[in-house]
């Protein structure tokens, strides 16, 4: 089942909550929405709306709702590269992997770790 797609604030308010563990709404409203300037009714809003996207599920605790997101964050984060490569680059990786190559900043880890990738790609090719 394709989820639907979620925006930035979203995106980091999952990735609030992935790392939190199984949060309240109060809690979410503390940590992540006052540094960012929510009142906790968008904060509840944002999380009902990710909850209904099944982004998220929510159980009852000692009277309280505490979320949790029902995948990972590399999963979170996956959906939305997919969703940015498809919307923006209109499906074509060409245009990011020109903009690293113009980047100063790419460390030598993250240079070994794009070649690693490009060895396993060129590795799927051959044996398909």
């Amino acid at each position: 089942m394709r989820r639907k797609t979620i925006g930035d604030q979203e995106l980091a308010l999952l990735q609030y909550i992935d790392e939190t563990g199984t949060p309240t709404v109060g809690e979410v409203a503390a940590g992540f929405g006052e540094t960012r300037g929510l009142a906790r009714s968008t904060v509840l809003t944002m999380m009902e709306r990710l909850r209904g996207k099944n982004y998220l599920r929510r159980q009852q605790e000692e009277g309280v709702y505490r979320y949790q997101s029902t995948s990972g964050q590399d999963s979170v984060v996956q959906g939305a590269i997919a969703q940015f490569v498809d919307r923006t680059l209109q499906g074509s990786v060409s245009p990011f992997v020109a903009y690293l190559s113009q980047r100063d900043q790419v460390s030598d880890d993250e240079l070994a770790e794009l070649e690693a990738l490009v060895e396993q790609l060129q590795s799927r090719r051959q044996e398909g």
